[in-house]
């Protein structure tokens, strides 16, 4: 099925956002080996951030189960002090319509890891 645009009433037409595609690892250590050291260099920027946005940004692979991988490497990040929770924010993630989403911030452990 194929999507028509319907052109704004001054005549223009809006661009379309390309989804991108999302690779899926195969394994979890090889995930973690690939994602680990981009969440250490955002948690040493100091700028809060989700993690769907590192993972956005540097176009990283799904885990072998995002639905769990995602929340755990957080959770992993955390245990080891290189992230702190920050608060809320609402997700930039086109598909889960702006739900509430867990917001991260680097810790001193993280800017000298980096």
């Amino acid at each position: 099925m194929t999507a028509t645009v319907q052109p704004a009433l001054d005549g223009s037409v809006p661009e379309q956002r390309k989804m991108r595609t999302v690779q899926r690892a195969e394994d979890y250590e090889t995930w973690l080996a690939i994602v680990w050291p981009k969440f250490i260099a955002a948690a040493a920027s100091g700028r809060t951030f989700t993690c769907y946005e590192i993972a956005d940004t540097h176009q990283l692979p799904d885990p072998p189960s995002p639905q769990a991988h995602w929340g755990r490497l957080m959770t992993l990040l955390k245990d080891e002090g290189y992230v702190r929770t920050a608060g809320w924010a609402c997700t930039s993630r086109p598909t889960a319509h702006h739900s509430g989403v867990r917001t991260w911030k680097g810790t001193a452990a993280a800017r000298r890891a980096a």
